[in-house]
């Protein structure tokens, strides 16, 4: 590969599919709107190299709604890889998120770049924690790959957004994370999901960045729940060997009226 080359990267999250594929979120198709993501991935195809789909893949926590999503993805024929968000069964992924294209694997190197995948999420609740076990293994992860510039993800934002019904499942132990994070200059990027909306926040010359979801999306800075009018979307980051790095947020032409009265969420 040439070593000014930059490798791009999608970033999906907060999916929410279901085993019915017609099943809708807030009066959302969630299935539909995910396929006018997949239609402008196809499109940016000979561009892509891999795609991360950062948690809440699932809104039903079934096998049959990952198969749905395997069949989804497969329209792309593009590397993927995941995390489970805290709509995901953990144990339905590793069994089903293993095909095609499709990886498990967490840690992984591509285009002069390091990436490390998280698991936030905690059975039966909707906040995030990151274990001993898995704040170790980032520890050594880090300490391993070098200095290498390195994109961490996981599902939960570590910071406040101003918005009180979204702060309460934030990360739980953010600063556990910082601290190990704090060792490592190479760490450039942190993604996250859950948030439904786009964020973007500095800390120590790591930037951290919230995606919105390919379906439905949250209000900004709202105290309660609310959704807001914007449209799906996804991540594009352009990412260089040299640890440079540029992003924005794509939104795709689908709209569906929301019914607040089903909030299913």
């Amino acid at each position: 590969m040439n070593q000014v080359s930059p490798i791009l990267v999608g970033q999906l999250t907060d999916l929410h599919l279901f085993a019915d594929e017609n099943q809708k979120l807030i009066g959302m198709p969630t299935a539909l709107s995910l396929q006018a993501v997949i239609e402008r991935l196809r499109v940016l195809k000979p561009e892509l190299d891999l795609l991360l789909l950062t948690g809440d893949l699932s809104g039903d926590s079934t096998h049959q709604s990952y198969e749905n999503l395997l069949n989804l993805i497969d329209q792309v024929q593009i590397p993927t890889y995941w995390i489970p968000g805290n709509h995901d069964c953990a144990i339905a992924m590793n069994q089903v998120l293993n095909l095609r294209l499709v990886s498990q694997r967490k840690s992984f190197e591509r285009g002069g770049w390091n990436f490390i995948l998280l698991n936030s999420s905690v059975p039966g609740c909707v906040h995030g924690y990151l274990s001993v076990k898995t704040l170790q293994w980032l520890d050594s992860q880090l300490k391993m790959v070098g200095s290498k510039p390195t994109l961490v993800a996981l599902h939960h934002p570590p910071f406040y957004i101003n918005s009180d019904w979204l702060d309460t499942s934030r990360l739980q132990n953010a600063e556990e994370f910082f601290a190990i994070l704090d060792n490592y200059p190479q760490v450039k990027i942190v993604l996250f999901g859950h948030i439904h909306q786009e964020f973007h926040y500095q800390r120590h010359n790591i930037n951290y960045l919230g995606t919105p979801s390919t379906c439905i999306q949250f209000k900004p800075e709202s105290s309660i729940f609310a959704v807001d009018k914007k449209p799906p979307g996804f991540r594009l980051l352009k990412l260089y060997p040299n640890g440079t790095w540029e992003t924005q947020v794509e939104r795709v032409p689908y709209y569906h009226a929301v019914d607040l009265a089903a909030t299913g969420y």
